[in-house]
């Protein structure tokens, strides 16, 4: 659904609006699958599962579907949250050798190593971590 999503959003500043198949070659472009993995039909099933959960909405009676502003909102911020935040956070648990720390630390690397602190106690709480 990551790819899905992103996708989505590449596709949604198309006036008219995208079917099926555009969405489907654009996941393929994203993840590098090919045709036989991802086709129209997955996208059409993946594009019904979006528009119950009002994120697409199809236009009229076409087959061609629209991103809702709501929806579009929510899966950008996801997208950045992922790319942003929680994959340097889990890139950061992984301490292959001891961190020096930045030499002039700005505001945003002390907010992110405490984050990574507490992290790092989550996933032990959890078990996650050795």
């Amino acid at each position: 659904m990551r790819w899905v999503i992103e996708a989505v959003i590449a596709l949604s500043p198309s006036p008219g609006g995208f079917t099926a198949s555009e969405l489907a070659s654009q996941v393929r472009a994203l993840s590098k699958q090919s045709e036989s993995d991802y086709g129209p039909r997955r996208a059409a099933y993946d594009l019904k599962k979006l528009r119950g959960k009002k994120i697409v909405r199809r236009i009229g009676q076409t087959r061609r579907y629209e991103s809702m502003t709501k929806g579009l909102r929510a899966m950008a911020a996801l997208v950045v949250l992922r790319n942003k935040a929680i994959k340097p956070l889990l890139a950061g648990t992984q301490e292959q050798r001891p961190a020096r720390g930045a030499q002039n630390p700005s505001g945003l690397d002390t907010h992110y190593d405490t984050i990574r602190i507490a992290m790092r106690g989550v996933f032990q709480e959890l078990g996650l971590a050795a």
